[in-house]
Parts: C-alpha cells; sequence; structure tokens
C-alpha cells in the first residue's frame, strides 16, 4: 500500500496526459463517473462504524469551522485572485462560482486515501451542500451583483445517491458480518485509487477543449485558488484542533468544491467562458488532492510503523 500511494500522483499525470492525447479513449465513459463514485463510496462505509458519525456530532465546532472556511475563505479568494491577476470580469464571475460552490464528492474519496476522518468529510460535504441553497446565491450576488438559483433538490439527489446511500449501505454490511470482511479490507484504497485514476482521465478527455482555450493566466488563478483552501483548511484546522486527521480533512474539503455546480451555474446564467474556471478546477483539484493523498498517506504509513517511544 505505501508504495502504490507513494506513486499515485505520477498515474494520475500520466493519466491526465493520455487522456489529453487520446480523449476519445475516455470522453464516451462519462457516464461511467457517478457509478464509479457510489461503488467506492460502498466500499468507504464497510470501513466505517456508526460510532464515527456520533463521534463527529459530538464535535459541533469542527463542523462549524469547516463550513466557515468552505464558504468564507473559497468565495473570497476567488475574487482576490481574479482582481489581483487582473482577469475579465466573466472569468472572474467562474472563479466566484466555483469558490461559493459546496464540497465536492469527490473530496470524500480523496480523504479516505489521505488517512483523513472520512465521517467528517461526508458529514461536511452533505452540510455544505444544505447550506449552499442559501449561500452559493448569497455570495455570488455579493461578490458578483447577479442573482444566482441554485438547484438544490437535484444537489441533495446527488449527494444521496453518490455518497449517504452508497456509505450507509457498506456500513451495514460491516455491521452485519463484521470481522469476516477485515481479510479484504485492505483492497478498499487500491480500489478507490484505481477508481479516481479513471476519474480524473475521464474529467480531463471531457475538458480538452477547456484546457486548449484556457491560458496560463487563467491556469494560474485557478492552482492559487486550489492552493488557498488547501492551505487555509490545513492551517486553521490544525489551530483550532491540533489533530492531524482533522487537518488534512478539513484541508481536503475547503481545497476541493463541487466545480460541476459551477461549470453548470456559469453556462447558464453567465457564459461558456465563465465555466472555464470551473472546468479547470474540476481537473487540477483532483490531481492536487491525489498528490497531497499520497504524501499524507505515506506519512501515516511512516508514524504507524515507528516504534513507540519509552519513557
Amino acid at each position: 500500500m505505501p508504495a502504490a500511494t507513494t506513486l499515485f500522483p505520477l498515474w494520475a499525470l500520466l493519466g491526465s496526459a493520455l487522456a489529453y492525447a487520446q480523449p476519445q479513449w475516455l470522453a464516451p465513459l462519462k457516464a461511467a463517473i457517478v457509478p464509479l463514485l457510489a461503488l467506492v463510496m460502498f466500499g468507504m462505509g464497510v470501513t466505517l462504524t456508526w460510532r464515527q458519525f456520533t463521534a463527529v456530532l459530538r464535535q459541533p465546532r469542527r463542523l462549524g469551522l469547516g463550513i466557515a472556511l468552505q464558504f468564507g475563505i473559497m468565495p473570497l479568494a476567488a475574487w482576490l485572485i481574479g482582481l489581483g491577476l487582473g482577469l475579465p470580469a466573466e472569468l472572474v464571475a467562474g472563479m466566484v462560482l466555483v469558490g461559493a460552490s459546496p464540497g465536492g464528492t469527490a473530496s470524500n474519496l480523496i480523504c479516505f486515501l489521505a488517512r483523513g476522518d472520512l465521517a467528517l468529510s461526508i458529514t461536511l460535504t452533505a452540510a455544505s451542500t444544505l447550506l449552499a441553497v442559501l449561500a452559493t446565491p448569497l455570495l455570488t450576488w455579493l461578490y458578483v451583483g447577479r442573482e444566482v438559483p441554485v438547484p438544490v433538490w437535484d444537489m441533495l439527489l446527488s449527494v444521496a445517491k453518490i455518497v449517504l446511500l452508497p456509505v450507509a449501505l457498506g456500513m451495514a454490511v460491516n455491521s452485519w458480518l463484521g470481522p469476516r470482511l477485515e481479510p479484504v479490507k485492505h483492497l478498499f484504497p487500491l480500489l478507490s485509487m484505481a477508481a479516481i485514476l479513471l476519474i480524473i482521465a475521464i474529467i480531463v478527455a471531457l475538458n480538452v477543449d477547456n484546457v486548449a482555450a484556457a491560458g496560463w493566466l487563467i491556469l494560474l488563478a485557478v492552482v492559487l485558488h486550489n492552493a488557498c483552501g488547501l492551505g487555509a483548511g490545513y492551517g486553521l484546522g490544525w489551530l483550532a484542533s491540533r489533530d492531524l486527521r482533522v487537518s488534512r480533512t478539513l484541508a481536503i474539503e475547503v481545497g476541493m468544491q463541487n466545480s460541476g455546480l459551477a461549470v453548470a451555474l456559469a453556462v447558464q446564467y453567465f457564459s461558456a467562458a465563465a465555466a472555464i474556471p470551473g472546468a479547470l478546477f474540476s481537473i487540477w483539484h483532483n490531481l492536487s488532492g491525489s498528490a497531497l493523498a499520497a504524501w499524507w498517506a505515506r506519512q501515516a504509513s511512516s508514524a504507524a510503523a515507528m516504534p513507540p517511544r519509552r519513557c
């Protein structure tokens, strides 16, 4: 497992390069993204217990901090980066839409690979999606000056189908079978890595035109925006909790957005150009998240292998 996670970013880059060079091989697999996510979420659920979610709900400050960072840091950072780099107004609007969107479902998968607090990650994704019905339109209006209706029912149904239901089924299986699953549980991280590699490649293949049309300035803006979320989530998460697992989780939840929602809203209410930041973000946050997951998983494995200190 450590060797596999160490090479994870390399495979993600190679897969992305292949998808960019030969998009016709992977673009037809678009319909597989949701089933892949749901299957892996089921596998994650098998590794979870109900007590872990109960423990999350007993610490509402962590939930509050994650949501505050999600909707506080990301839209503000998007607006400041867009203005600072002198981006056109439609691209700034697209950046703000990404920042004002809730956490994405892929963040749960990356959190699992990074050895973060998966129960906290899933709870934050669901909570931010619920709050997005008010937060996304309000923040978009605040920074861009235009009201954007959010398809709340479709979003909630999507989160329920892709995240909540598969995880609940996996947890039910874990409760039912219990120790019988132990011999195969080590396979779930490998399955998750294979799934996210394929998902990243498909996303790249679907966005080849957007990548080709984007200039270096908008690419820089997307990278900086993602870095702000990852850095703020980790740094402030550590200051508030002094817990590495919580810090990793908040970094991933804040830094990885529901960029698909941002793309859909941009096309519908702004312009095709405004959708470019969201399309690029969907690629980059998976690559950066994969790299961090590999690094953090390696650190966690090294820490676990160290002998305990003797007093």
